[in-house]
C-alpha cells in the first residue's frame, strides 16, 4: 500500500447510522455473533430528548434481548389518556378517559423514557455480548456495489469509503453555537438541512483520514435526510404538510389536574397540545404552532422564528384557564410533519434501508422510534442466519424484509394521515359543523387504532418464512369464541388466515404470551420468556392431552421423527443443527419445546416424555426447560394457552416460531412431510 491509498479492511455487514433501528440491528448481529461495523457521524450519543415512547411490542423486543426490565423501571408509565375539549363556553373541559392501552393484549403497556437512555441499553447489551462498538465520527463518502459479485454468498461486492471527522466536525455546527447544555434539540429536526455533503467536502479539503471498507451486506440507518438512500436512487414518496409542531420537555408548575396523565387537548380556535407524562417528573408538551408556517417557495419554515418562548406561549393559550409555567427546561425542537415512505427497503438484497430512512410521519402516536426498531428486529435475525449460510439460499430470508417492512410502513402512513388530521383539525363547533372535528371521531380513532399503536397487530404476509395452508380460514372470517365460560376476555386478533388447528391465532402475526407452568419447577412463565432472540426457529409442540394412550403414541412418533428417522445422523433435527452442538439445547439453530394440557400432577417429564424433551449433559445433567403444561399456576391464576389460541385441548397440534416470536406454520403432529418442506424453503441442511 502506498503512501497515497487509503487501508481496507473487511466485514460481513456494515451498519451507518447509530440511532434506534441501527442498535436493534447491531443487537442482532451482537447475539448472532456476526463480524459488524456500525458507524455515526456524530461524536456522541443522543443524552436528552428525542423519541421517547415505548409500545407494547417494543417492550416485548427488549424482553427477548434480556433489557427490558431497565427500561421498565426507569420508564414513566401510561395507563390512561384524557381528553380535553372546548365546551359550550369555549373553555377547555375534560371530555372523556380511555385506557391508553387495550386491556389483556400483553404484560407490557405503553410508557416512556428518552431515547438516550434506550440507546444505552443496546450499546450494554452489545458489549456484552460481542466486541461489536458504534464508531463514531465516522462518514461514508462514497459507495460501489459489484453487482457481478451479488448473487456470490462468499463474495464482498459492496465496497464504502469511509472518512473519520475530527472532534469538531462531528459535533453540528449548530450544537456549537448553542452549547452542550442548552437543550436545543431543532438541529435534529426535520426543519434543518442535512450536513453530511458540508462534511464530506469540509473534510476532504483538510485531508481527512480515509479507509476503504469491503462488506458482505450494508444496513442504512441514518435517518430522513439518507445519505445511503440517496446512493442508492431511491426517492421517497409522499408529502409534507403545513403544520408545524414544537416540542417542550419541562418540569411544569400548573394547575391543571390531568398534567400526569396523556392528554389530548383541543381549544376552540388556539389550536392542539399534547400532554406526555415522562420520567424524572418531565413533561412533554407537543404544541401545535398555528402562527408559523412553512414559506412558500422552500416549503420550510423559518427556524429563526421558533424559540422555548414561543413554543410555550402557544401552549398556554391552549390550556387556559389553567395556570402553566416553568423553571426547567430540559430540551426543545421543532418539526414539519411530513408523510413519505421508500418505494423499496433494499437492493439486491445487499443493501438495506430501516428506519427514518424509509418512512417518516408524525410523531404524535408514539410510533416513530418503534416501528425503526421493529424494522431491525425483522432485519437483524435474517441477515445474521443468511451470513452464516443457514438460510436455505442467499435471499430466501432476505427477500423477504421489503414486501414484510414496507406494506407496514404504508400502513403506519394511512394511519398517521388519518390521526394527523383528526389531531390537528378544528373542534366541531356542534353536530350540524361538517368542517370541524368531531370528538366522538377522535375517540373512535383512538379505540380503533389502539391495537395498531401498540405495535401488536404486525401482519406478515403469506411467503416462505408464512406458510398458509389451503384449508385456513380467510383473513376476514372472525374467529370463534371461546367456548369455556371461565376463560379470560378474549385477546384482540389481528385479521390474518388461520388455521383450523388453532383458530385463534393468525398466520404471520407475533405469538400471544399466554403464562405456561414449568412441568418441573411449577414456574409460571410467558410463552414470550420461552423465546428469546438468539436466531433459533421454534417448533412448539401443543402435545395435548399426553395422559390418552393414543395421543401419548402419537407425540412419541413425531418426536422420534425429528431425533432418529431415518437414522439419528439424518433426523430433522440433526439436519438442521450443526454436528458439533447437542439436538434441542439453547445453542441449537432448531428447539423443539413442549406445551401439554394434561394435569401435572399426573405426569412425570423423565418418564413420560421423549428423551429429546429433557436433554441430557454430563455436567449439567437435565434440561428442566423445555416440557411446560397449560394448567393453573399457584400465585398467576390460569391463561389457558390452548383456549386463547383455539387449539383442541386433547389432540394438540404443532406450530412454528421465527426468531422474531411471528408464526411461521401451523399443522398437527402427523403432517411431518409438510413441517420438513417449509423448513426446506427456510433453512439450509447441515
Amino acid at each position: 500500500m502506498t503512501a497515497t491509498e487509503s487501508p481496507e479492511s473487511k466485514c460481513d455487514v456494515l451498519i451507518v447510522g447509530a440511532g434506534p433501528a441501527g442498535l436493534m440491528t447491531a443487537a442482532w448481529m451482537a447475539r448472532c455473533g456476526i463480524k459488524t461495523r456500525i458507524v455515526d457521524k456524530r461524536g456522541t450519543k443522543i443524552f436528552t430528548g428525542q423519541a421517547d415512547g415505548l409500545q407494547c411490542r417494543s417492550l416485548e423486543i427488549f424482553d427477548s434481548f434480556g433489557f427490558a426490565d431497565r427500561a421498565w423501571k426507569e420508564a414513566n408509565h401510561m395507563l390512561e389518556i384524557c381528553m380535553w375539549n372546548p365546551g359550550p363556553d369555549g373553555s377547555i373541559r375534560r371530555s372523556d378517559r380511555v385506557p391508553d392501552t387495550p386491556p389483556s393484549i400483553s404484560r407490557f403497556t405503553e410508557c416512556v423514557l428518552h431515547q438516550g437512555r434506550i440507546e444505552r441499553f443496546f450499546l450494554d447489551h452489545m458489549k456484552e455480548h460481542s466486541d461489536i462498538e458504534v464508531e463514531r465520527g465516522v462518514l461514508p463518502v462514497s459507495l460501489d456495489v459489484d453487482e457481478a459479485q451479488v448473487d456470490d454468498e462468499d463474495a464482498y461486492p459492496i465496497t464504502v469509503k469511509l472518512r473519520h471527522l475530527t472532534d469538531e466536525e462531528a459535533m453540528p455546527e449548530q450544537a456549537k453555537q448553542l452549547g452542550a447544555t442548552n437543550g436545543d434539540g431543532l438541529y435534529r429536526s426535520n426543519l434543518s438541512p442535512d450536513d453530511t455533503d458540508d462534511l464530506i467536502r469540509a473534510n476532504r479539503e483538510k485531508g481527512g483520514t480515509e479507509e476503504v471498507l469491503k462488506a458482505k451486506y450494508m444496513v442504512g440507518c441514518d435517518g430522513a435526510h439518507s445519505w445511503t438512500r440517496r446512493q442508492l436512487g431511491f426517492e421517497m414518496q409522499g408529502e409534507a404538510t403545513d403544520f408545524i409542531w414544537g416540542v417542550l420537555d419541562i418540569i411544569p408548575i400548573t394547575d391543571f389536574p390531568d398534567i400526569r396523565q396523556r392528554c389530548v387537548i383541543h381549544s376552540a380556535d388556539q389550536g392542539t397540545l399534547m400532554v406526555i407524562p415522562r420520567e424524572r417528573g418531565l413533561v412533554r408538551l407537543y404544541i401545535q404552532l398555528n402562527e408559523i408556517k412553512p414559506d412558500a417557495a422552500s416549503g420550510r419554515a423559518d427556524r429563526s422564528k421558533i424559540t422555548p418562548d414561543v413554543i410555550f406561549k402557544a401552549a398556554q393559550k391552549i390550556i387556559a384557564p389553567y395556570q402553566l409555567r416553568y423553571n426547567y427546561c430540559d430540551w426543545w425542537t421543532a418539526y414539519q410533519i411530513g408523510q413519505r415512505v421508500s418505494p423499496t427497503f433494499s437492493l439486491h438484497d445487499r443493501i438495506f434501508l430501516a428506519g427514518d430512512a424509509v418512512h417518516t410521519h408524525s410523531p404524535k402516536a408514539g410510533q416513530g422510534m418503534n416501528v425503526s426498531m421493529q424494522d431491525g428486529y425483522n432485519l437483524g435475525w435474517k441477515l445474521a442466519l443468511t451470513v452464516q449460510k443457514r438460510s436455505s439460499t442467499r435471499t430466501a430470508l432476505l427477500s423477504t424484509y421489503t414486501p414484510e417492512r414496507r406494506a407496514i410502513a404504508n400502513e403506519l402512513i394511512a394511519f398517521d394521515h388519518q390521526f394527523s388530521k383528526l389531531f390537528t383539525g378544528r373542534p366541531a363547533r356542534d353536530i350540524a359543523d361538517k368542517e370541524g372535528v368531531s370528538m366522538a371521531a377522535l375517540r373512535a380513532a383512538f379505540d380503533k387504532n389502539a391495537l395498531f399503536t401498540s405495535g401488536l397487530s404486525v401482519t406478515y404476509a403469506p411467503s416462505n418464512l408464512v406458510h398458509v395452508r389451503a384449508d385456513a380460514a380467510p383473513a376476514d372470517v372472525a374467529p370463534p369464541e371461546s367456548p369455556h365460560a371461565n376463560h379470560p376476555p378474549p385477546k384482540l386478533i389481528p385479521p390474518a388466515p388461520r388455521s383450523p388447528l388453532a383458530t385463534r391465532l393468525p398466520l404471520g402475526t407475533r405469538i400471544p404470551g399466554f403464562k405456561v407452568v414449568n412441568q418441573a419447577s411449577a414456574l409460571p412463565l410467558s410463552l414470550h420468556a420461552l423465546l428469546p432472540s438468539t436466531g433459533a426457529f421454534r417448533v412448539l409442540l401443543f402435545a395435548g392431552d399426553v395422559t390418552e394412550s393414543a395421543q401419548a403414541a402419537r407425540v412419541q412418533s413425531f418426536c422420534a421423527y425429528l431425533t432418529s428417522s431415518p437414522s439419528p445422523s439424518s433426523s430433522f433435527l440433526r439436519t438442521h443443527t450443526p454436528p458439533s452442538i447437542p439436538l434441542n439445547t439453547a445453542a441449537s439453530p432448531l428447539q423443539l419445546l413442549t406445551i401439554h394440557s394434561a394435569p401435572r400432577e399426573s405426569v412425570e417429564l423423565l418418564r413420560d416424555f421423549p428423551a429429546v424433551l429433557h436433554p441430557f449433559d454430563e455436567e449439567r445433567g437435565w434440561d428442566y426447560d423445555k416440557v411446560w403444561a397449560d394448567v393453573p399456576s399457584y400465585h398467576e391464576g390460569w391463561d389457558r394457552a390452548y383456549e386463547g389460541l383455539g387449539i383442541d385441548r386433547e389432540s394438540g397440534a404443532v406450530v412454528v416460531v421465527r426468531p422474531d416470536q411471528y408464526v411461521a406454520w401451523v399443522g398437527s403432529v402427523d403432517m411431518t412431510a409438510e413441517l420438513e418442506r417449509f423448513f426446506a424453503g427456510v433453512l439450509r441442511a447441515w
